[in-house]
């Protein structure tokens, strides 16, 4: 198990100082959920005195699955909750006299997409420190997915990581390194994921008090990857249709889960649908090649089509940028334009509807005072 240290020299008889002691401290119980300065400095010392502070390990429809330094509990769903509905890895404040929802602590990181039907933004997940981008050496690998996954990880701030799982089944993975080149310097590990000899490289990445989401679609072995990991059989596992090598869901929701080490890992369900919002930097940095090239070409407003002068087009050309890369890089900011168009028109409209209910409540209230008179 990780353990924090602070170092103090100490000066022997002869006034001179001694080699540098170790002295070694135990996490705390707080420290091992995750814990940290940035969430402790949110609180005064009567804040810590009169609450206290717990992590969101899982949500379900009606209650709350809470950690904390006395260990688990579960909170309904009802009232202040509901309007602030926290999402998994969330940190939160309870009265420790009545144990009443206080507050959410703000947000060290945070992962969001565009719900399904493209009308709002869905919390995903919250203080996440690394992303495991899972994906798997046989079908499923799809290099526009794992650029999708990626921008979402750079936006927040996390340290993204490709797993590659089922290396076992597969034969020749060459290819697969030589698809990710342009990734730079991402770090990738292939792993079979129902060995633990070979999972066991993850965990130099897997460190004390550090929170890591497993991100990827259905089928490709995070609940395995967590259950190998752990040494524990804490997520429910399932099979792939060998036609397709298309995955089924196994897992329901999303929830963290502690590893013997100090370590906490986030197991979600595979998302067929991860709409993009909010995270133009994300994708800056994603494709930070193409950027740069696109600042070389002739004209501003360059499509990167057939205009003369596009150094996007001739490293296209030349091979050494890919084309499929460049199309994923244009659809994403498209994607990213018309999500934010359509959050931008529904704010206007709720609004414009605020605007309408204080009009007409002003309307009564001057009808209600003249027939007073």
């Amino acid at each position: 198990m990780s353990k924090s240290h602070f170092t103090r020299r100490s000066v022997n008889r002869f006034g001179t100082k001694s080699p540098s002691i170790k002295i070694e401290r135990e996490a705390s119980p707080l420290q091992k959920l995750g814990w940290k300065s940035f969430f402790q400095q949110q609180l005064t010392l009567e804040e810590l005195e009169q609450y206290l502070p717990l992590r969101v390990m899982a949500v379900h429809r009606s209650r709350l699955e809470l950690a904390g330094e006395q260990g688990a509990v579960s909170l309904p769903l009802t009232g202040s909750l509901v309007a602030n509905l926290p999402a998994v890895g969330d940190w939160l404040l309870l009265e420790k006299s009545s144990g009443y929802f206080v507050r959410l602590l703000s947000r060290s990181s945070q992962f969001e997409r565009m719900a399904p039907g493209g009308h709002q933004v869905q919390m995903i997940a919250a203080n996440v420190d690394s992303v495991f981008i899972v994906s798997s050496l046989n079908d499923d690998f799809n290099l526009s997915r794992i650029e999708r996954y990626l921008a979402l990880a750079r936006e927040s701030g996390c340290s993204p990581h490709l797993i590659l799982t089922k290396a076992d089944l597969c034969e020749d993975t060459a290819p697969f390194l030589q698809a990710l080149r342009p990734f730079g310097e991402l770090p990738v590990a292939m792993v079979n994921s129902l060995d633990r000899e070979s999972v066991a490289q993850l965990r130099q990445w897997c460190l004390s008090g550090e929170t890591i989401a497993l991100l990827g679609s259905s089928g490709v072995g995070k609940s395995t990857l967590l259950n190998a990991l752990s040494g524990e059989s804490l997520a429910e596992t399932g099979t792939i249709r060998e036609a397709d090598s298309k995955g089924r869901h196994t897992t329901r929701k999303r929830s963290l889960h502690t590893l013997s080490w100090g370590a906490l890992l986030l197991d979600s369900p595979g998302m067929r649908e991860l709409g993009l919002v909010h995270v133009e930097d994300g994708v800056a940095e994603t494709f930070s090649d193409i950027e740069a090239l696109a600042r070389e070409c002739r004209f501003s407003d360059c499509q990167h089509q057939s205009e003369p002068g596009c150094v996007v087009q001739e490293a296209i050309t030349g091979g050494s940028l890919d084309d499929r890369r460049l199309r994923n890089w244009q659809k994403l900011q498209q994607e990213l334009s018309r999500n934010g168009q359509t959050l931008a028109q529904k704010r206007a409209g709720e609004r414009a509807l605020s605007q309408m209910y204080r009009s007409v409540q002003n309307q009564a209230r001057k009808r209600k005072y003249h027939g007073e008179d």
